[in-house]
Formats: structure tokens, C-alpha cells, sequence
């Protein structure tokens, strides 16, 4: 048999003493130190605590709808699933991981890089996957069920009416903040104000708790625009005929309510859809109404009438010498495309003659015309508060030759927008007042700014009748039941430091009923190359059709007879060949 023998240490009584010493000190320690942790530091444990369980999430807020002047919805936000992570709850398999980035169609190494923190440089608490997701894949996102991967809501933009309201109102980007157009210019009144609250996850990142709401999101602010959508439209189709028939670069028109000053249709081409981004080349997301400059030829010359029936050296049958359809000025000379002889001042707009106009400006001072077009609009923004809307060119008269002052007369060494020609053509609408511009609906009309005479805006506007009528050039703006007013406009394209031989800008604007004007439309068209250049051969016709239905939807009386069109060739306009 063994027998068991438990040795039996006997230690030296000091070395003893210091042993239990060493015990009792260690415990003295984890006693202070438990103190310390459970009262004087306590706060400091509660919030490591909440920070692992305790999250405040945000709220996106609902961004205000775009309406049109009736209340259509032109652009409106719908809800949409956003994914993302929270790398410190992560913990899913690499099969798993795989699944996700597939589902959201992401590369498996970007999905890594961003949870690991690239390329912000630093592991995040929040980090975005996938922006915007169809309801499809956030339903699988969620059948997944993995830890530390959630959806969020957010909104997405949607615009009803497409490429046809595109420039006018621009598009936000992924976080729906205004990037163009409307969208920018309005972005504190559109955009809401997110809100936030407090919650408690569990280890696995799951909401077990809604604990508390900080902050309510509030939704932005609704604005119904002055556009009227059925114009806007008639105004799309009836130019995008014009362009692919006269095979156009481009195009653009504006209709203004010619009482109040409110854009009821602007139309580019070629246009955008901004509900799919992926093909805005090539000029496509070019405002051209509002932010391109170019020379307007011939639709200024009544406001170089005007201006001499304010100065009251001329009236409305006041004779110029315009044979034999030249004019000299040092080497300069000025042509008119067809020799006419005598013309009266009313003829001058009605034949285009730029011999005629030029005359007619030489008789002013440099200082009277200028101050014309300036308060007609020219060379200032027509403060419509629209993004990058350019303010033109109006050289100051001091620094004008008499060559300059002549071309000047008929459109040439000037730069408008069509938004400013439109505008312009208010003077002679109202009256001699000129309009202000409004993108959105005024329930006041606001009042015009006087820049003529009642008389004067009447002579003109009596001249500008006859430019649609016989012997006119622009025959094709004629409306069955209306009198129209109008001008036409062609020039050459600035190229270079020089005007190129063939290529055009055709431009016409006008009013109707001439009676008592409804609408303003301006016409533009860049380089049509099917033939036909001239303004009255390819601008006037957009004018009339989009006028015609327009003054129609609006069910304006008509203020002359019917079947009053008449057939017969325009007088082409002069191009401005000096």
C-alpha cells in the first residue's frame, strides 16, 4: 500500500507577514478602484455604455414639390432605401458579404474599403453602400439579415414632364440638394430641414428601442411656378419640329404673359431628361434662353424707332433715302438684301431695311440710343433670380464709332438673351412699360417701369402689325382671328473675330392680339442648314402655331375676322453685311 503524504511548507515568519501584506494591498486596490469607477467616474462608464447602444439617427426631411401655375406637379420626391453600415457591428461572413455587394452591384473591394474606412481615412461609425435603391433589391437587402447593415429612407426626385421642363427646372443630386435651375435657385425654400432621434440597438446593431425624438424633420416649402404646362408643352413640340425640319443646331422660346410679366413656357433644344443624367453632352444641359448672349439682328430696330419718336426728330412717315441700297460709312457699308428707294420710318420695320434703321440712328445721339436699350432691359439681367443667367453686352456709348452706332441700329456689336428680347418686346405690348420677370406665379401683377410714351409704344407697335401683313417680311406669323405684331431677325453667327459666311441665328418676336396683347413670344433658331435661314421663314412659323394654341387654351376673344390669313412672299430681312 502507498500511503499519500501532503508535504507541509513552512514559510519564515517575515517572509509570511510580507505576503499577506502584498494580498491586502492588492485588494485595498480593486476596492478604490471599483469606487472610483462606480461613483467618481460613473458618468464616464455610462457613456461608453450608451455609445455602444445608444445611436441618434437622422430623419430625412421631405424636400417642397414644384407645381406649375395650375398645380401640377413638375418635379415631387418619392421615398427611397438607401444601405449602410456600421463597421464596429459588422460581423458577416465573407459568403455573406459576397451576396451583398452582388445584390447592390458593387465591387467586393470597394464594399471592404469602405467599411474599413477608405477613403476617408478612418473607420466610421456610419458609411453609405448604396444610394437609392429600387424597392426590389432593399427587400433582399433585408432578407439578408445581416448585423451591422441597414436601410435608410431618403428621397429621390422625380420629374413628371421629363426633358419638356428640364432647363427650366434643373435637378438635385444624390443627397437632393439643387445642383441647376430651379432647384439652385430656390434650394433654402425647397429643401427641408432633417430631423433626428435617439435609439437603443442591441450587440447586433438591431433597433430594440425607440428611446426619444430630438428634432422633428420639417418638409420644405411648395412653389408653384408662372409655367403653364399644357403651353410649355405645345411651345416643346411646335420647336422641336422646327428644329429637326430646318435641321438646326439647336433652339430656344420664351412666352411671357404680356400683362404681367409671368414665363409661362421656356423651352431649349436640345434638351435633357433629368430623371436619367447619363447623356448631358454635348450642350444638352445648356439653358440657352437664359444663359447664352447673342446677336439679335433686325428685332431691334423698332427700339431704334422708338428712340427717335421719343427725341421728335422723326415721326412714323418721315422719309429716308434708301437707294440705291447701300450705305457708306468710312470703309464700312451696309447693305439691304433688296433696293427700295424712298421708305417711310413705318416702312423701315416693315421691308427690315438696314439702311433705313442706320440712317435713322445716325440722326441721334450716341448717348439717346444707348440709354434706350438700357432701359429697355439690354446689357442688365432681367432679375429673374434664375442660376447664371447672363446680362448680354451693351457697350457704353462713349466708346461707339459711327459705324458702330449704324450696325448697333439693326442688332450687330449688341448681345441679348432670349429671356431679354422677350422682355423687351413688353414695351411695346404694355404700352411703354417695360415688365418685369417672374418665374413663379404672382397673384399681384407687379407693377411695370414707364420707359416710352403711350404714343410712341402705339406708332411702334402699329408698324410692327404691318411686318405680318403684305409686303412684310414675315407673312408665315399670321394667326386666323388675331392681329399680330411682330419683327423678325437674322444674322450671322460671330466667329472668330469676324461673322461667318453661312451660318445664321433666326429669331422672331412678337405679340398678339395686337388689339390687346395676351402673349410675348421670342423664337430662336441656331444655324438652320435645310435651306431656309431667313427669320420669317423659320422662326415666324413656331411663333404662330405656338401662339395660335395658346391664345386658344386661354380662350382670348379674337380681335380680328376670320379666315383673315392671306398668302403671299416675305420680304426677306436684310442679314447685317457690313
Amino acid at each position: 500500500m502507498i500511503s499519500k503524504h501532503v508535504p507541509h511548507i513552512v514559510l519564515p515568519a517575515g517572509r509570511s507577514r510580507l505576503l499577506v501584506g502584498l494580498l491586502l494591498l492588492g485588494l485595498a486596490g480593486l476596492t478604490g478602484r471599483a469606487a472610483y469607477l462606480q461613483g467618481m467616474n460613473n458618468g464616464f462608464l455610462q457613456q461608453k455604455g450608451e455609445s455602444r447602444y445608444s445611436r441618434v439617427l437622422e430623419m430625412s426631411a421631405h424636400r417642397g414639390m414644384i407645381t406649375d401655375r395650375h398645380g401640377e406637379p413638375l418635379a415631387i420626391s418619392t421615398p427611397v432605401e438607401s444601405v449602410w453600415a456600421s463597421p464596429q457591428d459588422m460581423n458577416a461572413p465573407p459568403e455573406q458579404l459576397k451576396k451583398l455587394a452582388n445584390l447592390i452591384e458593387m465591387d467586393i473591394g470597394e464594399v471592404r474599403k469602405r467599411l474599413n474606412g477608405q477613403p476617408y481615412g478612418q473607420r466610421r461609425d456610419f458609411v453609405y453602400l448604396k444610394r437609392h435603391l429600387s424597392p426590389e433589391v432593399a427587400a433582399r437587402v433585408v432578407e439578408l439579415n445581416l448585423p451591422g447593415v441597414f436601410l435608410k429612407r431618403e428621397y429621390r426626385r422625380f420629374y413628371p414632364a421629363g426633358e419638356l421642363t428640364a432647363h427650366m427646372l434643373g435637378f438635385t443630386d444624390l443627397d437632393d440638394k439643387g445642383q441647376e435651375g430651379i432647384e439652385l435657385a430656390w434650394q433654402d425654400e425647397l429643401a427641408g430641414k432633417p430631423g433626428s432621434r435617439r435609439v437603443i440597438k442591441d450587440r447586433k446593431g438591431r433597433t430594440v428601442e425607440d428611446v426619444e425624438s430630438i428634432r422633428a424633420p420639417k418638409s420644405g416649402q411648395d412653389i408653384a411656378l408662372s409655367i403653364d404646362s399644357k403651353i410649355q408643352y405645345l411651345a416643346y413640340r411646335e420647336l422641336k419640329h422646327a428644329v429637326e425640319a430646318n435641321k438646326a443646331k439647336a433652339g430656344g422660346i420664351v412666352v411671357l404673359d404680356a400683362q404681367t410679366g409671368e414665363l409661362l413656357a421656356l423651352v431649349n433644344l436640345p434638351a435633357y431628361n433629368p430623371n436619367n443624367r447619363k447623356r448631358t453632352g454635348g450642350g444638352q444641359a445648356r439653358n440657352r434662353a437664359l444663359t447664352d448672349a447673342f446677336e439679335p439682328g433686325s428685332t431691334l430696330k423698332p427700339f431704334t424707332i422708338a428712340a427717335a419718336l421719343e427725341a421728335g426728330g422723326i415721326k412714323p412717315d418721315t422719309i429716308f433715302e434708301t437707294a440705291p441700297g447701300t450705305f457708306s460709312i468710312g470703309r464700312a457699308t451696309i447693305r439691304d438684301a433688296h433696293k427700295e428707294g424712298p421708305l417711310t420710318v413705318a416702312q423701315v420695320i416693315q421691308k427690315s431695311s438696314n439702311v433705313g434703321s442706320a440712317k435713322i440712328a445716325l440722326s441721334l445721339s450716341p448717348q439717346t440710343l444707348w440709354e434706350m436699350l438700357s432701359d429697355s432691359g439690354f446689357g442688365a439681367s432681367t432679375g429673374s433670380g434664375f442660376p447664371g443667367e447672363v446680362s448680354g453686352k451693351l457697350r457704353p456709348y462713349r466708346t461707339w464709332r459711327p459705324i458702330e452706332q449704324a450696325t448697333m441700329s439693326y442688332g450687330h456689336g449688341i448681345a441679348v438673351s432670349l429671356l431679354q428680347l422677350a422682355r423687351a418686346y413688353t414695351l411695346f405690348s404694355a404700352e411703354g412699360e417695360l415688365k418685369p420677370v417672374s418665374l413663379v406665379r404672382l397673384d399681384t401683377p407687379v407693377a411695370g417701369k414707364r420707359v416710352i410714351s403711350r404714343d410712341t409704344a402705339l406708332a411702334v407697335s402699329r408698324m410692327l402689325e404691318t411686318v405680318a401683313q403684305p409686303g412684310g417680311t414675315a407673312p408665315k406669323a399670321q394667326i386666323d382671328g388675331y392681329r399680330v405684331a411682330g419683327k423678325t431677325g437674322t444674322a450671322h453667327k460671330l466667329e472668330g473675330n469676324g461673322y461667318a459666311k453661312n451660318r445664321y441665328l433666326s429669331t422672331f418676336v412678337g405679340y398678339a392680339p395686337a388689339s390687346s396683347p395676351r402673349l410675348v413670344i421670342a423664337v430662336m433658331l441656331d444655324e438652320p442648314s435645310a435651306g431656309q435661314y431667313f427669320g420669317g421663314a423659320v422662326a415666324a412659323p413656331v411663333f404662330s402655331k405656338v401662339m395660335d394654341g395658346a391664345l386658344r387654351m386661354l380662350n382670348v376673344p379674337h380681335d380680328s375676322p376670320s379666315s383673315n390669313l392671306m398668302s403671299f412672299t416675305a420680304v426677306p430681312e436684310p442679314k447685317g453685311d457690313v
